[in-house]
């Protein structure tokens, strides 16, 4: 017998709560309940697994998989994590698909259905309103929980379900990839952007100096997360180049460690940082995000990311005429495809040929504070 029963939330939203609950001589021998955002999304859950439920032994399988998709996920922090760290965008979507209602969730009920119905449910206002795209990463980093849960630990998890609902998605109109991005900081931005980060080290001189991390994020081409990475042990005098470690491959994102060029500019502001710990800019990927964050609101800057810095050191590279070897020696891409979503040219030639600003920042002494003191190592210590 089963029962559906709409339930209001906190915010005020409804959602359907459906429960299973199979008598045999009159004695209950088996329950089961899933919380929905939609009520024919339960009244499909309830005509499934009632039909699945059917099957002789079913019942007894399902009473051996009590396990919670929200213990799977806690199971796969803990044991991938320790083997290959994980980025912060995905142990926070994963996180925050263990506090949702997928976390109450068997991992045998992760049906295409149920896969479509929360993507549909993440785009809606109850579930946060998010873009196509956000969703897409939901169930991608989902997507990887499941695909070991499976073969690592046994778990009962359906075959081809998240295809399925990538597929269905699709069908339905939903581009749940992210959109390739054109957008490239212009230099009058950026020194919009100094100009506030050097009044901010004006007031806070031991904050995290963010005029040298800014131009070493675009001159170098290199992303947030490495450049706190890089130590000075990590230089090359002799060939002016840097091993960044662990950089990020579709295929092979850690223990990829990539030898790359640098070119003058990044390799002055290189130069022109103090040799006080093992880290050339040890700072964290957080404060440089805050700090990134702040400013761009301040200046009422529109859709500019930090990662648009990598976007504007490569196509600049490509506009002052650098054939593909080149710009891949300091960029570190593999092959042309993966470059290629970098190169949107503006003209031709060094659009910050003479730029007032790179000399400027290369003349700013810079300070530690005690926050930094206290998580990094001084060289040889």
């Amino acid at each position: 017998m089963a029962t559906i029963r709409p339930r209001k939330r906190a915010d005020g939203t409804i959602s359907y709560t459906a429960q299973i609950r199979i008598k045999k001589d009159g004695v209950q021998v088996y329950t089961e309940s899933q919380t929905f955002a939609r009520k024919k999304a339960a009244e499909a859950w309830v005509k499934r697994r009632e039909t699945e439920l059917s099957e002789p032994g079913a019942i007894e399988r399902a009473k051996r998989g009590g396990v919670l998709l929200r213990d799977v996920i806690d199971k796969y922090l803990a044991e991938v994590g320790q083997a290959q760290p994980l980025g912060r965008t995905k142990e926070y979507t994963l996180r925050a698909v263990m506090a949702s209602y997928l976390g109450d969730m068997t991992p045998a009920q992760m049906t295409s259905q149920v896969l479509v119905d929360f993507a549909l449910w993440r785009m809606s206002s109850e579930g946060g309103g998010v873009q196509p795209q956000t969703a897409g990463n939901d169930l991608a980093h989902l997507g990887a929980v499941l695909s070991v849960a499976r073969p690592a630990w046994g778990y009962d998890v359906p075959a081809g379900a998240m295809t399925d609902a990538r597929m269905v998605l699709n069908k339905l109109g939903y581009k749940m990839k992210s959109r390739e991005r054109e957008r490239r900081p212009t230099p009058a931005e950026l020194a919009l952007l100094l100009e506030r980060f050097c009044d901010v080290l004006k007031a806070r001189p031991l904050s995290v100096h963010m005029p040298k991390v800014v131009l070493f994020a675009l001159f170098s081409t290199r992303r947030q997360d490495e450049i706190v990475r890089i130590r000075w042990a990590d230089l090359d005098e002799t060939r002016q180049a840097v091993l960044v470690r662990d950089m990020k491959n579709p295929g092979d994102k850690w223990g990829n460690d990539v030898w790359c060029h640098l070119p003058p500019e990044a390799w002055a502001l290189v130069q022109s940082m103090p040799r006080v710990y093992e880290e050339i800019f040890p700072y964290t990927g957080d404060a440089i995000q805050g700090a990134w964050a702040r400013a761009i609101e301040r200046t009422q800057i529109e859709d500019l990311h930090f990662h648009d810095l990598r976007h504007g050191g490569v196509s600049r590279l490509f506009e002052m005429d650098w054939d593909i070897p080149r710009v891949a020696s300091v960029s570190g891409h593999r092959d042309w495809n993966s470059l290629r979503r970098y190169t949107h040219l503006h003209g031709r030639g060094d659009s910050f040929a003479g730029w007032e600003w790179l000399p400027k920042v290369l003349a700013m002494p810079v300070s530690f504070g005690a926050a930094v003191a206290k998580r990094k190592k001084q060289p040889g210590s």
